[in-house]
């Protein structure tokens, strides 16, 4: 049966939170990030998020989330998004729990600051069926109920697909934005 992991309801108004907090100290070594930066996009921006997630110890909570910035919790989000929607799509992302931090936040005002105007405008365009069919694909249900989903909610299908085929661009356009703005998501030491 798929879970509901998502289940402490910390994603609402999390940009806002970060306005006034005391910010956790993310680091990143320098000889990790060369390495990376020699294997690509993907190692790159791994190194961040693994940092972060790190800092958190995996979970967001609204205590943690309060310590972190809005570029930390928009490389969060897109490491989350990025696992779901390539593993089940949108479909298993919102029954996983992380609609209300994708869909009723600006995630997608935030990734278009990154230079990310398709991936914004595909977060827009599935919160309109987020909104539509999420309390019936949020609910609990066994794997066979959970794969008839995709059935069901056929309304998905091309968001997976867009997202699949613009994923490595997308990480690429993010892995740019981190080494731009480093300071907002890490201290290299």
């Amino acid at each position: 049966m798929m879970k509901n992991y998502a289940s402490e309801n910390v994603f609402f108004h999390y940009f806002a939170l970060t306005l006034h907090s005391d910010m956790r100290k993310i680091t990143v070594s320098d000889e990790k990030l060369r390495q990376a930066a020699t294997q690509g996009s993907d190692a790159f921006v791994g190194v961040f998020t693994d940092a972060l997630l790190a800092a958190i110890d995996g979970t967001l909570t609204a205590d943690n989330m309060c310590e972190l910035n809005a570029d930390q919790l928009t490389l969060i989000g897109w490491y989350w998004l990025h696992e779901e929607v390539m593993d089940g799509g949108f479909i298993q992302l919102i029954h996983n729990g992380y609609g209300p931090f994708f869909f009723r936040n600006p995630f997608a005002a935030a990734v278009a600051e990154w230079g990310l105007d398709d991936l914004s405008k595909l977060i827009n365009k599935v919160r309109r069926l987020y909104f539509k069919y999420g309390k019936e694909i949020e609910a609990d249900c066994s794997d066979d109920e959970f794969m008839s989903l995709f059935e069901r909610y056929p309304d998905f299908d091309d968001a997976d697909d867009t997202f699949v085929d613009k994923e490595e661009l997308w990480t690429a356009k993010i892995a740019y934005y981190i080494d731009e703005n480093i300071e907002k998501f890490a201290i290299i030491e």
